[in-house]
């Protein structure tokens, strides 16, 4: 692949405002965290849930009041809509499976539905718990395999920026979660596993770019470490962007056309698709430059050769095969 630009996009010279821009939506994602928490699902927490479906004409005031008589005083009830019929999704704390069906059955009569009209998913706490310490472990092994992974492959500093990028990635993920109350269920922690992935793979993609041109690119021109990694990011945009849309567009189909179960897993998707993208160039690569020309040998070009310290800017990007 070939790069489309016959100048170069000012990636890291802007490397301030998307790293401004992107402490600000870490902020946003930490306040709603904060302010309003997390939803996570009886999965995690134990529980009961209640799922009916063709509820005709019945309103959310009813199906509250149905339930609040039947024994579940403190239930979350969220209309929806299945096969163009529309229902509910009762979320409850009961976690003794023989109390929820008969509150699930108090309530359907009192609503004059069936048996046929809802199912009854319970979860005890104990299975919840195992869920959480799991997901845990997982997540805290792929992050040690990963900086494992990088540190050997190409060096320390470099595993750690694309940890932070990813970590990035996974809170704002998170922060849009807080804000819109969208319970956090397995899908969703196996969506954000998938994205851990993802964002890693767009970071290594230009990391390995930055790290060959460091290491062979004399065209004249790209000198400072900063240079070389704009350079290198202009190089690889467009693969990146392709890759996304691809990525993108089943995504969006899960989540327009797929049941309650694909939409948990796409809607995560989708928002860390999207940030992955973002951090491989705004965070990620602009970190890494940094840091590298604070060392010595880099410092030293930058003082000489850096934007600041010429009055000419650099020439076209030479058209170079990507790899």
């Amino acid at each position: 692949m070939r790069s489309h630009f016959a100048h170069e996009i000012p990636f890291i010279q802007h490397r301030r405002q998307l790293l401004g821009l992107s402490v600000v939506l870490v902020a946003l994602a930490v306040v709603g965290l904060v302010a309003r928490g997390l939803v996570f699902g009886i999965e995690f927490q134990g529980g009961t849930e209640i799922d009916f479906t063709n509820t005709g004409s019945v309103t959310i005031a009813q199906m509250r009041d149905a339930l609040s008589d039947a024994g579940e005083k403190d239930a979350s009830v969220q209309t929806t809509v299945s096969d163009a019929k529309s229902g509910f999704l009762v979320r409850t704390g009961t976690t003794d499976p023989s109390t929820a069906n008969r509150h699930a059955a108090a309530a359907a009569k009192a609503l004059g539905l069936t048996s046929e009209n809802y199912t009854v998913t319970t979860i005890g706490p104990d299975w919840g718990s195992d869920v959480t310490r799991s997901s845990a472990l997982a997540f805290c092994i792929a992050i040690a395999l990963i900086i494992a992974f990088v540190s050997v492959r190409y060096e320390f500093k470099m595993s750690i920026t694309a940890v932070v990028a990813l970590l990035h990635d996974l809170v704002i993920t998170l922060g849009v979660y807080a804000w819109t109350q969208t319970p956090i269920t397995p899908n969703v922690v196996a969506a954000l596993l998938t994205i851990m992935g993802y964002s890693l793979y767009d970071t290594v993609v230009e990391f390995n770019r930055v790290n060959e041109n460091a290491k062979q690119l004399r065209d004249g021109v790209h000198r400072t470490f900063h240079q070389i990694t704009n350079f290198s990011i202009n190089e690889v945009i467009v693969r990146t962007i392709n890759t996304t849309i691809t990525a993108v567009v089943p995504v969006i189909c899960m989540l327009a056309l797929g049941g309650s179960t694909l939409k948990d897993f796409a809607f995560a998707m989708l928002v860390g698709e999207l940030l992955g993208t973002y951090s491989s160039f705004a965070v990620a690569s602009p970190l890494l430059s940094i840091w590298k020309t604070s060392e010595k040998k880099w410092k030293r070009l930058e003082e000489k050769y850096g934007w600041d310290a010429v009055d000419t800017p650099s020439e076209p990007v030479a058209a170079k095969d990507a790899e």
